[in-house]
């Protein structure tokens, strides 16, 4: 059988933005960031492996798994090179596909991302995947984002239906029960991060309770940090005007050249 990546595609702007979600997530966790950006990219807002309309991709659950099926849909679109951005494990995957393909990525925005420390809330994680009803999915969102922040309740539709379909909260409660081994996350070095040529965005919010923002810390100089004041985990839903803005920032901001790479391992 021949499997492939699902791709949620608007807009038809020169630019190109790759949109990776977060765990649990799915493509249309980005609707609100897309509608802001008013067609002036195109996005493409993917459901990663095990998630969503890719649900039976092989071997799913790996970041780097997930690197290589979205670089692999990029070169199949003869898109050479775009603006990632990636929220949470998406932020992981984000981030492996630009130590990997260095030229692909003209620039990496990263939300709150996986992989940037050890220190995870690994019970929150796992009520998380295992959430199926609207009340219990609202109640985890809302423990993941500020306390003055209301639930976004096209999220927690778009979520309750993506996990009714047969296998999807299985497959969510093994991805958890792998990513927070030891209630610990696997660290990406922060020497090979360092070598990213791109222009890097870091964002943060103060009140993450998934992922401590203390986690910026002791990255390079010259990338840039964002923290944002009383913001939680979920930056995609919470403040997508600013998510959007950001974008825009990142999308002007001049490229050097770099040598093309292979991709990474799965």
């Amino acid at each position: 059988m021949n499997y492939s990546i699902h791709a949620a595609v608007r807009g038809d702007g020169k630019n190109v933005v790759v949109l990776l979600h977060g765990f649990g997530g799915c493509c249309d966790i980005w609707k609100d960031v897309v509608d802001c950006l008013d067609g002036a990219f195109t996005t493409i807002a993917y459901d990663l492996p095990g998630h969503g309309l890719s649900i039976d991709f092989p071997k799913a659950g790996s970041a780097k798994v997930a690197a290589n099926a979205v670089l692999a849909d990029l070169a199949e679109r003869g898109i050479e090179r775009a603006h990632f951005i990636g929220h949470s494990m998406g932020g992981a995957v984000a981030t492996l596909a630009a130590l990997a393909q260095p030229s692909r990525v003209a620039s990496l925005t990263l939300l709150a991302p996986g992989g940037y420390g050890p220190d995870i809330n690994a019970p929150l994680l796992r009520r998380f995947a295992a959430a199926t009803a609207p009340e219990d999915i609202r109640a985890c969102l809302a423990e993941m984002s500020s306390p003055d922040s209301r639930v976004n309740e096209h999220a927690v539709a778009t979520l309750a239906k993506m996990r009714s379909r047969p296998g999807q909260s299985e497959k969510l409660i093994a991805f958890a029960d792998t990513m927070t081994a030891g209630n610990r996350q696997g660290v990406i070095p922060r020497e090979a991060i360092a070598a990213l040529p791109m222009p890097v965005m870091v964002v943060w919010g103060t009140d993450d309770a998934v992922l401590p923002y203390s986690q910026a810390d002791g990255l390079p100089a010259r990338f840039m940090i964002h923290h944002v004041l009383e913001v939680g985990h979920m930056l995609p839903e919470e403040t997508p005007e600013l998510v959007a803005e950001i974008i825009r920032r990142m999308s002007r901001r001049r490229q050097r050249a770099v040598p093309i790479a292979t991709g990474c391992e799965a």
